[in-house]
């Protein structure tokens, strides 16, 4: 399986107060699938999404990419595992500022081929660009952009160089209605085919098009 997580817990201090951000979670996602996660504000979901992209550590159980071990490694050893295989798509922008759409891209696709062992192909930067509508955007910085550019900017960032595992947090919320399918339709046509797809949203439109949901409440997952 491309990503699974076992007996998630994760606490998080408030004062001299423990409080449960997640209890007991289990998630498998099947080759290809694309999986909405959705609950409340403060059920749970982007500290999910953390633990699943393993940027950050669960208190118990374990997450598996690939049938490897993510969770309780070295940070760089995590770092590289994600390198080879995740992408994340953030709410906000995950940009940098400093460079362009296309500059945005070219890196993400140069780090992933590193981290694969692989061989650095800028053509393969420049096809995704052209799939996702970005052409005539290459060499525009990310505050030019409007909110459903920069949603597909940020996609061409997390899939760049292949990703097997795409990871989003939120990906159309500071989107128009228009601009959101879109985004969706693009999600759809280039979510990797034989890895997963996990979206965390509030929107049901976004729910609408996942292969399966799941929800989460007070951090641990009840029945749809």
């Amino acid at each position: 399986m491309p990503l699974q997580a076992h007996g998630l817990h994760r606490f998080h201090r408030r004062g001299d107060t423990e409080v449960a951000a997640l209890l007991d979670v289990a998630l498998t996602c099947e080759p290809g699938e694309l999986v909405a996660v959705m609950g409340p504000s403060g059920s749970g979901k982007s500290t999910l999404l953390s633990l699943l992209a393993g940027l950050d550590e669960p208190d118990g159980g374990q997450v598996l990419l690939y049938g490897a071990l993510l969770s309780h490694r070295s940070p760089a050893r995590s770092a590289a595992l994600r390198a080879q295989h995740i992408g994340i798509l953030t709410q906000g922008s995950s940009l940098l500022g400093h460079l362009t759409v296309r500059e945005n891209v070219l890196l993400a696709t140069r780090i992933r081929a590193r981290a694969r062992g692989e061989r650095f192909e800028a053509a393969r930067a420049e096809d995704l660009l052209d799939t996702l509508g970005l052409a005539g955007l290459r060499h525009a910085l990310p505050r030019q952009l409007s909110g459903g550019e920069t949603a597909r900017a940020g996609l061409a960032v997390a899939l760049a160089g292949g990703a097997d595992v795409l990871l989003a947090d939120e990906p159309t919320a500071e989107v128009s209605a228009a601009e959101e399918a879109d985004v969706l339709e693009l999600i759809q046509a280039r979510r990797p085919a034989h890895g997963a797809t996990v979206v965390v949203t509030h929107s049901p439109t976004v729910a609408a098009v996942a292969d399966r949901i799941v929800s989460l409440r007070d951090g641990r997952l009840v029945a749809v």
